[in-house]
C-alpha cells in the first residue's frame, strides 16, 4: 500500500529534498562512527578533476592525506584506504589523475607543470576546509601517500610543495629513466605495459594522435615510439623522465618518509627505494624502510599491515603522537614455510634498528669456468625468459622455497659456479662481481644480462631469486674491457648444499637487445661478493618448531611425523550424493592467525548446475577469503567444501574442473589473444586438446580480435579474454571476481551476455560483484554475507522481494538517533538512509502499523510504498554497508 498526501505535500516534498540534497553521502563502515563521502568534479586550468572528500567523527580539525591510485587506476582503487584513514581521524582526499577514471586531460607521467601542479591545488582546497587542522593560514597539516604512480606523486608533491608534512610512498620510482633505461637498457616489456595502460583505444589524444597515443601527451608519446623502434634510450628520452622524477627534486625532500617497496617487482625494484632512502636521510629526514614480499610482478603485498604501518606513520608525524611506536628503521619480509599461499600464516619479518643500505659487508664466493664465448643471435630471439609481468602470478616471491621459472637458451649465455656452501648464507642486498667483456659487435658493444642462480644439490634445480636480472650496455669492449657488475638487491638464503651460479645471457625477454648478431666473451676477474646484513634479527618462523627442527630429529621421531602429515592431508571420501552439485559449503569458519575476529563464521551454502550465483557483501563480509578457501588456496579452520562431491584441499584433483578470474590477468601486449591465450595454457602442462580454446573463445565473443596484438584492446576486450583465459579447459564451475572492474555501460552488458551464455550450458558459474544492478540482471541466485556471515541466500526473486522492504519518503532530514529508534521499533526488522528517504524492512508489522509509529515518533514522512530493487534488498538485509 503507499500513504496517499495531498498535491502541495507532496510538492512540498520534492522541493525539501531538493533543498537538502547535497554531495555528502553514507559511506560503509562496520563500526561506528560512519565516514561520510563527497563527490566533486574540480575545475583546473581548464581539465575537471574527479575527486572524492571523506571525514568521519564530530567537529573539530583533524590533519589530512592526500591518497593517490596507481597507474592505470581512478580513486575508486583506494576508496576502501580512504574510508579507514577517515575513521582514524583524517580528512583525506583522493583525485583520479589526470587522463584516469572520470578525470579529463592527458597523461603527463606526474609532470611538474600538471600532475604536481594539481597536487598543490588540491592542497591549496585542503587549507579552505573547515574541518582540516592548520599549520599557519593556507597551510593545512597533510600527509600523501599511494602505490607506484600515487607513490611518486607523494614524493614529487613533497619536493615541491613546502606544505607537505609526511609521506609514505609505496612500490615506486625514484628515478624513472633508471626505472625504465636501466644502465642504458630498454626495459621493453614494461615499457609497453605502461604505455597500454594508458593508450585505449578512442581516447582523447593529443592534436589528433587518438589513434597512436591514447591519452598520452605527444612528447611523451613520442619518446616511446621512438626508444620503441630504435630500441636504445636516447639523451633526450632519458632527460625527459628524470625531470618528471622524485629524484629531481630529491633535495628538497626533508619529510618523514615511510617508504614500502616491493621484493617481487621488476619493474620497480629494491634499488629504486634504496635511491630513495639515502637521499632523504642524507637531507636529514626520519625515514623507515619496509621491503614487502610482493610488489608488481605480483605476490603478497600485505595490504592489511602496510595501510596499518602507513596509518601508524601519520599518527605520529601528522597528529603529532610522540607516543605511537612507527615500528622498525627497517623491516624485511620473508617466507616461513611451504604454505606459499597464505601470506597471514607464512611470512615472517626481520626487522633491523637502522637500513643497512644495498652494500653491507658480507662474504666473497670464488668463481670457477674458463673464459666462455657464446652469441646474440639475430633478432634477439629466442629471448631468455626471467621475470614476466602478468604470466608469473607471484611466483618470484617463492624462490626462497626453491619454485621459479626461468630459462636460458644454450649457446647465449655464459656460466660460473661457486662450490656448494658447507652452510647457510642470507643474501641481503646486491651481489657485485667484476668481468671483463669482449664483443665482436660492429660497434664494439654488448647488451648482457647478468642474475645469480641458487642452484640445488642435483646441479640441475636452480632459483632466480625474485626472478630479476640486471641488465648493463658495455661500450668499446671490442679489445675487451673489465665492468664491476652490481646484480639485483635481493633478500635471498642459499641453504647449505646449494651453490651460486653467475650468469650473464645475451638476451631477456623483458628487455631490448641488438638485432644484429654478435658474439661476446665473457671471463671473471674476481669473486662474487654478496652482502648479508648480519644486523638484521628474524622473528620466530610463523610455521611449529618441528618444520624448521626436522633435519635434527631422529629417524622414529621423523617416520611419525610422516605419519602424521598423511594423516592430515588426506581427503575425506567422496560423498556419491554431492557427486552432480557444483558446491556445498558446510560449516565453514576462518580466522587469520593473530586475528581476533572470525573473517568467515559458519557459512553454509549450496549452488546447483546452471546457476549464476551473485556473492555479496559490504567490504569486510569475507568473500574474498570464502573464494580463497573454495579455491583450494587456504584451508578453512573449520566446516568442509565440497565441489562435486570431492573435498577441496589444496591441490586436490577436483580443483581441475574449477577455473577462476580473481585478481585479473596480465598478458603480453605484443602477441594475440590467441597466443596469449594458448601460452597460458601450456604454461598449465595440460594436454592442448583438453583446453577447448576455440569453445572458450566462442563464448567470449571476441571474433576476429583473437588474431590481433593485445596491446589494441579495448579495457572490455581484454576483460573478456581474461575471462576465455578463466573458461579455458571448460571448467565445471567458474569463479568470477569483480569481472566488470574498469568496464563502460556497453562491456558490462557484453561481460553479462558471456555470463550467462556459460551457464547455458549446464554450467555454474559465481560471480562476486559490487555493482548490485548489474547482479540483479546477471545472477539467477545469490547468496548475501556481512562481518563473515550469512545473512540470505536463494534465488533474485525470493530476496529482492522479501522481507517485505518499504520505502518511507520524507519531507526533510532526519538524524542518526531517529532512525535508530525507527529501526528498533517493534516488528521492523531495521532501516537504513537511502536515496529518496529510508529503507524500512517488516520483520512482524505491516505498513498501516508503521505508519502510525512514524506519526507518533514525528517523522516528517510524505509517502509509504513498497521498495523491491536489489540495492534496497541488500541495504536492508546488511544495515546499510556498501558492497
Amino acid at each position: 500500500m503507499r500513504l496517499r498526501l495531498p498535491r502541495w505535500a507532496a510538492v512540498t516534498a520534492v522541493l525539501a529534498v531538493l533543498a537538502g540534497a547535497g554531495t555528502w553521502t553514507a559511506v560503509a563502515s562496520d563500526e561506528p562512527p560512519p565516514v561520510h563521502r563527497a563527490d566533486k568534479a574540480l575545475d583546473l586550468d581548464g581539465i575537471k578533476l574527479d575527486t572524492s572528500y571523506f571525514t568521519s567523527g564530530g567537529e573539530g580539525r583533524r590533519p589530512a592525506v592526500l591518497l593517490g591510485h596507481g597507474f592505470g587506476g581512478s580513486k575508486n582503487d583506494v576508496r576502501a584506504q580512504a574510508e579507514q584513514l577517515a575513521r582514524d581521524g583524517y580528512a583525506v582526499l583522493t583525485w583520479s589523475a589526470r587522463g584516469f577514471g572520470a578525470s579529463t586531460g592527458e597523461i603527463g607521467l606526474n609532470d611538474p607543470d600538471h600532475e604536481v601542479a594539481d597536487v598543490r591545488k588540491l592542497i591549496d582546497w585542503l587549507a579552505a576546509r573547515p574541518e582540516v587542522l592548520l599549520d599557519k593560514a593556507g597551510d593545512p597539516r597533510v600527509g600523501v601517500t599511494g602505490a607506484s604512480y600515487g607513490g611518486a606523486i607523494s614524493l614529487l608533491a613533497a619536493g615541491h610543495d613546502p606544505r607537505v608534512d609526511a609521506v609514505a610512498p609505496q612500490i615506486t620510482y625514484w628515478n624513472l629513466a633508471d626505472a625504465l633505461f636501466p644502465n642504458d637498457v630498454f626495459k621493453k616489456l614494461w615499457a609497453g605495459i605502461f604505455f597500454s595502460a594508458g593508450n585505449q583505444p578512442g581516447a582523447p589524444g593529443a592534436s589528433g594522435q587518438a589513434d597512436a597515443c591514447g591519452r598520452f601527451t605527444a612528447e611523451l608519446c613520442s619518446l616511446y615510439q621512438r626508444v620503441a623502434v630504435s630500441g636504445k634510450p636516447d639523451a633526450a628520452a632519458r632527460a625527459l623522465l628524470e625531470a618528471r622524477s622524485p629524484s629531481a627534486v630529491g633535495a628538497r625532500i626533508k619529510v618523514p618518509a615511510l617508504i614500502v617497496q616491493g621484493q617481487s617487482d621488476s619493474l620497480f625494484t629494491l634499488a629504486q627505494s634504496d635511491a630513495m632512502a639515502r637521499a632523504l636521510t642524507a637531507n636529514g629526514a626520519p625515514v623507515a624502510v619496509d621491503w614487502i614480499a610482493g610488489g608488481h610482478d605480483g605476490g603478497d603485498r600485505e595490504t592489511e599491515r602496510v595501510e596499518r604501518r602507513i596509518s601508524t606513520w601519520f599518527d605520529r608525524w601528522l597528529k603529532r603522537d610522540t607516543s605511537t611506536d612507527t615500528g622498525p628503521a627497517f623491516r624485511v619480509s620473508r617466507t616461513g614455510g611451504v604454505d606459499s599461499t597464505d601470506g597471514q600464516a607464512t611470512l615472517r619479518a626481520a626487522t633491523a634498528d637502522r637500513y643497512p643500505g644495498l652494500t653491507a659487508a658480507g662474504e666473497s664466493f670464488a668463481l670457477a669456468g674458463p673464459p666462455q664465448t657464446f652469441a646474440n643471435p639475430a633478432g634477439a630471439a629466442p629471448p631468455a625468459i626471467s621475470a614476466v609481468p602478468g604470466l608469473g602470478g607471484g611466483l618470484s616471491g617463492l624462490s626462497s622455497l626453491g619454485v621459479g621459472l626461468s630459462l636460458d637458451f644454450p649457446g647465449q649465455y655464459a656460466r660460473f659456479d661457486a662450490k656448494p656452501q658447507t652452510e647457510a648464507v642470507r643474501i641481503t642486498g646486491t651481489p657485485t662481481v667484476r668481468v671483463k667483456v669482449t664483443s665482436t659487435a660492429a660497434d664494439g658493444s654488448a647488451v648482457l644480462f647478468a642474475k645469480a642462480y641458487d642452484v640445488g644439490p642435483d646441479g640441475r634445480q636452480q632459483v632466480l631469486p625474485s626472478q630479476l636480472v640486471t641488465p648493463v650496455r658495455v661500450e668499446d669492449a671490442a679489445k675487451g674491457r673489465g665492468v664491476t657488475l652490481t646484480l639485483p638487491a635481493i633478500d635471498h638464503e642459499v641453504e647449505a648444499g646449494h651453490r651460486l651460479r653467475l650468469v650473464l645471457a645475451a638476451t631477456d625477454l623483458g628487455y631490448a637487445s641488438p638485432a644484429v648478431p654478435a658474439g661476446y666473451t665473457v671471463a671473471v676477474e674476481g669473486p662474487l661478493t654478496v652482502p648479508t646484513a648480519p644486523g638484521l634479527d628474524t622473528q620466530a618462523a610463523a610455521l611449529p618448531w618441528w618444520v624448521w627442527g626436522l633435519p635434527l630429529l631422529g629417524l622414529a621421531v621423523a617416520a611419525a611425523l610422516l605419519l602424521t602429515a598423511r594423516r592430515r592431508v588426506t581427503a575425506p571420501a567422496p560423498d556419491p550424493e554431492l557427486t552432480s552439485v557444483p558446491l556445498q559449503i558446510t560449516g565453514l569458519s576462518k580466522k587469520y592467525a593473530g586475528g581476533d575476529r572470525y573473517s568467515v563464521k559458519d557459512l553454509s551454502f549450496r549452488v546447483e548446475q546452471g546457476q549464476v550465483l551473485g556473492l555479496l557483501g559490504p567490504n569486510g563480509a569475507g568473500k574474498t577469503t570464502t573464494l580463497r578457501m573454495l579455491m583450494g588456496l587456504i584451508r578453512p579452520d573449520e566446516g568442509e567444501i565440497r565441489v562435486f562431491g570431492q573435498a577441496i584441499r589444496p591441490g586436490a584433483p577436483v580443483l581441475s574442473r574449477v577455473g577462476s578470474f580473481v585478481e585479473g590477468a596480465g598478458f603480453l601486449p605484443h602477441l594475440s589473444g590467441r597466443e596469449n591465450l594458448e601460452l597460458y595454457w601450456k604454461a598449465t602442462g595440460r594436454p592442448a586438446e583438453d583446453a577447448h580454446v576455440d569453445d572458450a573463445l566462442r563464448i567470449a565473443n571476441l571474433g576476429s580480435a583473437l588474431e590481433r596484438a593485445v596491446r589494441t584492446y579495448s579495457q572490455g576486450m581484454r576483460q573478456r579474454l581474461a575471462i576465455a583465459q578463466a573458461m579455458l579447459g571448460l571448467p565445471d564451475l567458474l569463479i568470477l571476481d569483480e569481472p566488470t572492474n574498469g568496464l563502460d555501460p556497453p562491456q558490462i552488458r557484453e561481460m553479462r551476455e558471456v555470463m550467462i551464455r556459460y551457464a547455458a550450458e549446464g554450467r555454474t558459474v559465481i560471480v562476486s560483484s559490487h555493482l548490485l544492478a548489474e547482479v540483479e540482471q546477471s545472477c539467477t541466485h545469490l547468496v548475501v554475507m556481512d562481518r563473515g556471515q550469512l545473512v540470505q541466500a536463494g534465488p533474485v526473486a525470493e530476496i529482492t522481494g522479501s522481507g517485505d522492504t518499504l520505502l518511507v519518503t520524507l519531507a526533510g532530514e532526519v538524524d542518526d538517533p531517529l532512525v535508530e529508534k525507527i529501526g528498533a521499533l517493534p516488528g521492523v526488522g531495521s532501516a537504513a538512509r537511502a536515496d529518496g528517504g529510508l529503507l524500512v524492512r517488516l520483520d512482524g508489522t505491516d505498513a498501516t502499523a508503521l505508519i502510525g509509529d512514524l506519526v507518533r515518533l514525528d517523522v516528517p514522512l510524505t509517502g509509504v510504498g513498497p521498495h523491491r530493487r536489489l540495492e534496497d534488498a541488500f541495504l536492508t538485509l546488511i544495515g546499510g554497508a556498501s558492497a
